[in-house]
């Protein structure tokens, strides 16, 4: 019960409080971090477990910052997240990692540790624009497509728009990123790229440089666009790891950071196993069936 509380949020000071009123019995705080270590095990089970049982044609990639104090100095670490959805169409958390910083080094080790546990039969990644994280797909993934998150390019576009033009580019980009395929999609470009390439040359220079990769998802069936043109999904991950971690503040090691996490991280896996199906496989299936053979030597550098 104690460790369920501090996975759910609940500071140990506080946990220590609240034991000590209900069962009249003092447990201090070092106890309760002592206790909550019993988690370990478990949670670097799960964390390290094989994914060799299933392919994962979409993956989704994300980091968040945590401060985790070190030798005496409080530092700035990045947990290097992946969940992927399967091909039963499931979706499922492939692990965490607490990294450096989100260099390509620290993604690429990422990468690494998941190919190693299985991972296979990766079409497309999901991920930001980060510079680090974009070079380690392209050298991890040969051959699989990488889809620019939606949401931060919108962002990323509206950054360089002059104020008074926000809301008008961003109603004109909208449907390019909704468009019905690529050709309506380039058609939308063209014309938007023409009526705003003065009034607002910064932006058209995003929207322009990162059109391809933000439109990529739109080479897959139209069903299954809507939910992997974005990271959404992690976010909203990342939103409920926030919450819980806001009550720690700065974690006193590493350990203790992939302890929590991974406790959270597990908790909404077995929830997505146990839930319904994030998609439905049979048509993209059947698509990627009908798509022209891939020779055996691509077959290996798409897998890695």
């Amino acid at each position: 019960a104690l460790m369920e509380m501090v996975v759910n949020g609940v500071s140990t000071r506080k946990v220590a409080q609240i034991t000590e009123e209900l069962c009249g019995t003092e447990f201090s705080k070092s106890t309760v971090s002592d206790l909550c270590k019993r988690l370990d095990p478990i949670v670097n089970a799960w964390n390290n477990r094989p994914l060799h049982d299933s392919s994962f044609p979409f993956v989704i990639v994300d980091a968040l910052y945590l401060k985790v104090r070190e030798e005496g100095r409080v530092r700035s670490r990045g947990a290097l997240i992946g969940i992927g959805v399967n091909a039963d169409g499931y979706r499922e958390v492939l692990g965490v990692m607490l990294g450096d910083s989100e260099s390509e080094a620290s993604w690429s080790e990422f990468f690494g540790w998941l190919k190693s546990r299985g991972l296979k039969g990766v079409d497309l990644i999901v991920s930001d624009d980060h510079g680090g994280l974009v070079r380690a797909i392209r050298r991890n993934f040969q051959g699989v497509t990488w889809q620019r998150c939606q949401t931060h390019f919108m962002r990323n576009i509206l950054d360089a728009t002059p104020k008074s033009l926000q809301d008008e580019i961003h109603s004109r980009i909208r449907p390019i990123l909704e468009a019905p395929d690529a050709k309506t999609a380039r058609m939308l470009l063209e014309k938007v790229l023409e009526e705003y390439e003065t009034k607002a040359p910064k932006a058209m220079a995003v929207l322009e440089a990162g059109f391809e990769d933000v439109t990529a998802v739109l080479a897959l069936p139209e069903k299954y666009r809507k939910r992997l043109r974005t990271t959404n999904p992690m976010e909203r991950l990342n939103e409920e790891i926030r919450r819980r971690e806001r009550v720690i503040r700065i974690f006193p090691n590493r350990e203790s950071a992939i302890r929590l996490i991974g406790a959270l991280l597990m908790e909404t896996d077995e929830k997505w196993a146990s839930g319904k199906k994030y998609l439905d496989m049979t048509e993209y299936l059947e698509w990627r069936q009908g798509q022209s053979p891939i020779s055996s030597h691509t077959k290996v550098t798409r897998i890695g």
